[in-house]
């Protein structure tokens, strides 16, 4: 089917069904613009993550590590994702440490909560928008299997009308249900390859996380008990 002869097929079709086209089309593009961004906002965590360990894990001193990032916050540009941990979790175990009247265990436990309030900051980040993906890809096909059954239906009508079952009467219902059925598959399967794909990025960049907070919580950890 050429693209004139579809476009006549959507012209040519009930209006309930094109209302299901038009729901679909919608759903498809705006998934498409979550995919592309949830895309590029996980990219940048992961090379987040690489960048950060690389630097954390190069011998540098924790107190410069977190300097850098201040400057960097004051010269506009973003911290996330693993850095934004590391200075939560250092700036509350300094702060705590400073008054001298908090126990060292009390430290501890200010900078693993500390740690914990942006974790789940950044986890929500990464997770924005995989709902609706799924959601895309769990009701457009039913969305267009409604649209299949208000065409074959017309088709049913049509022959009703006509009282002889020839190709000619039937085909316009058929086609317009069989477009809808793939209008549908086409919104939901991107999306449910998304989701899947961007869920499995989620879980290992926010396993790194855990792993990072705990690594880091044993360093502080042996660094107030030998000072």
């Amino acid at each position: 089917m050429n693209e004139i002869s579809v476009l006549q097929l959507i012209l040519d079709a009930s209006p309930a069904v094109k209302f299901v086209l038009l729901i679909l089309f919608f759903a498809s593009i705006v998934s498409w613009v979550m995919i592309v961004q949830r895309w590029l906002v996980l990219s940048s965590a992961t090379e987040g993550v690489r960048s950060f360990e690389q630097r954390f894990w190069s011998g540098m001193d924790l107190t410069q590590l977190y300097k850098e990032g201040s400057q960097m916050q004051k010269e506009e540009i973003q911290v996330v994702g693993l850095e934004n941990l590391f200075r939560a979790g250092f700036k509350e175990f300094m702060r705590l440490r400073q008054q001298g009247s908090v126990d060292k265990e009390a430290i501890m436990e200010g900078a693993q909560r500390a740690m914990r309030v942006a974790y789940s900051r950044e986890e929500e980040k990464l997770e924005k928008h995989l709902a609706f993906l799924a959601t895309v890809g769990s009701v457009t096909p039913y969305i267009g299997l409604f649209g299949t059954v208000i065409g074959i239906m017309n088709s049913f009508l049509g022959l009703a009308t006509q009282g002889q079952a020839t190709l000619q009467v039937v085909a316009p219902g058929i086609a317009e249900a069989l477009f809808a059925t793939a209008m549908g598959l086409f919104a939901a399967i991107p999306a449910v390859v998304a989701y899947n794909r961007y869920s499995s990025t989620v879980n290992s960049i926010t396993s790194s996380y855990i792993t990072f907070s705990d690594e880091f919580s044993s360093i502080l950890h042996r660094q107030i008990h030998t000072t």
